[in-house]
């Protein structure tokens, strides 16, 4: 059964008309949704969205002081190949296994992960850092999904705040490495330890701010018929007393069935999916919101890894000093463009999920052919291609979801949101093989046609 927008405490999208008419829906969007907004409930999302992919951003941020001369793709690659592996299995069986236990195994991964990149020592091969980004990485992953099926429970605001908290932890991530680093003048070890803590967050969020009423709801919803089918002549006998129990998952009810952990079916003859009926489930997932999702993150990932790096212009037409400030700031401008639109999507809607993924594409196109012939007059003009590539990215991930939970049937839906987020770290992954090869073939280009800034950067 598909939800209305209005049923999710959303407007419709204004019809065309004057201006003004335009901004009072678009304030009247605005006070409707802090009017219907649960505080606790987008607290906690928030806070899982940005401390499950902080360390994500941490960790790339560290690259350079993490394995010296090694190739950076390969942080991003081990950063990355484990969450989309995560991402591509676990839908199929993690439905088994109650959010609160989920939570606990993430908590302990990424936090396992991260005393082991910093506490292993320089004199050790790079191999065993990579090892402890790896664990942060399927961390990632497994929470990605996970929070993505949990906000089924909770509705379109708790998509907004994850949303949004996801978009954060890139500013986020990125400045709190700085600002341990060079503010506070923390060692690299001293910093990483610091930020190993950090998960801590996300079981203050679940388990103490999170109200649990809406899952233990949708299980009693959703099992109570079944108990009552097959115990007819039981009613008064206190068995359903035990939904009044607290739990801390959907699946933590104890008079529930197992198959109560199958959160994502509203049926429970149902709960028990075969593995081809998901395989199915997935195939029709892939047009309308996979494929769209796909394309924006190879494309913006490319442009992040491969042609980034060769955005270079003459230091006295740039507002730096050296060299070696152009990508950081585009990785900044990247991030705040991402940061607004994730959490946009309560006041603005995106319907048509490939027209901005085809814009990333043209994104792509014009920057690597201005790496190539250098047509830009200005970086400024750059800066803004940059932001607006960010901000089509995060608008394509947030509407992705949201377009999900409004269309998807509801027996579908949580497995639907997780399921699809293999697609921006596949899109990644592909983006980082390919980043690799572009960022070499077009500096090579550009010292042979007389701009030779790419290989002073790399000499240092």
């Amino acid at each position: 059964m598909n939800r209305s927008p209005s049923s999710l405490g959303l407007l419709p999208l204004p019809l065309p008309g004057s201006p003004s008419s335009s901004w009072a829906l678009f304030r009247a969007r605005v006070t409707s949704f802090f009017h219907k907004s649960d505080t606790p409930v987008l607290v906690a999302f928030w806070l899982f969205g940005l401390i499950n992919n902080v360390l994500y951003v941490i960790i790339l941020s560290a690259a350079q002081d993490l394995v010296g001369n090694v190739p950076k793709g390969v942080v991003l690659l081990a950063d990355v190949v484990p969450s989309f592996l995560t991402k591509l299995v676990a839908p199929y069986f993690i439905h088994r296994v109650p959010y609160a236990v989920r939570i606990l195994v993430f908590v302990a991964l990424s936090t396992a992960g991260m005393l082991l990149v910093a506490f292993t020592p320089p004199s050790q091969p790079v191999a065993v850092k990579l090892v402890g980004v790896v664990l942060s990485s399927l961390s990632s992953g497994g929470g990605e999904l996970s929070f993505l099926g949990l906000t089924h429970y909770y509705g379109h605001m708790s998509l907004a705040a994850w949303g949004s908290g996801t978009g954060a932890a890139g500013l986020a991530g990125a400045g709190l490495y700085v600002l341990m680093t060079d503010w506070i003048g923390f060692s690299i070890k001293a910093s990483l330890l610091a930020s190993a803590f950090l998960p801590v967050i996300m079981l203050v969020s679940f388990f103490l701010v999170l109200p649990h009423g809406p899952m233990r709801a949708a299980v009693q919803r959703d099992y109570e018929p079944l108990l009552s089918e097959q115990e007819p002549s039981d009613e008064g006998d206190g068995e359903s007393e035990s939904f009044d129990t607290p739990a801390g998952t959907a699946s933590s009810v104890p008079s529930v069935p197992a198959a109560a952990s199958t959160a994502y079916s509203a049926r429970p003859g149902d709960a028990r999916m075969s593995f081809l009926a998901n395989l199915r489930r997935s195939r029709s997932l892939f047009v309308p919101y996979m494929l769209p999702l796909l394309l924006v993150y190879i494309a913006e990932y490319t442009i992040n890894q491969g042609v980034a790096p060769t955005l270079l212009f003459p230091l006295d037409a740039s507002p730096f000093a050296d060299l070696r400030e152009f990508y950081p700031f585009y990785g900044f401008l990247y991030q705040l463009g991402v940061f607004i639109s994730r959490s946009s999507s309560p006041f603005i809607r995106i319907r048509h999920l490939y027209l901005p993924s085809i814009l990333q594409v043209v994104n792509l196109v014009l920057l690597t052919l201005h790496a190539l012939l250098n047509f830009i007059p200005s970086v400024y003009l750059v800066f803004a291609v940059v932001f607006w590539e960010g901000l089509l990215g995060g608008a394509v991930y947030v509407n992705t979801f949201a377009k999900i939970m409004e269309d998807v049937p509801v027996e579908d839906r949580e497995f639907s949101l997780g399921a699809t987020s293999v697609s921006d770290s596949g899109g990644i992954c592909v983006a980082g093989f390919v980043g690799m090869a572009m960022e070499v073939w077009l500096c090579d280009w550009q010292v042979q046609h007389g701009r030779d800034w790419c290989r002073r950067i790399r000499a240092g």
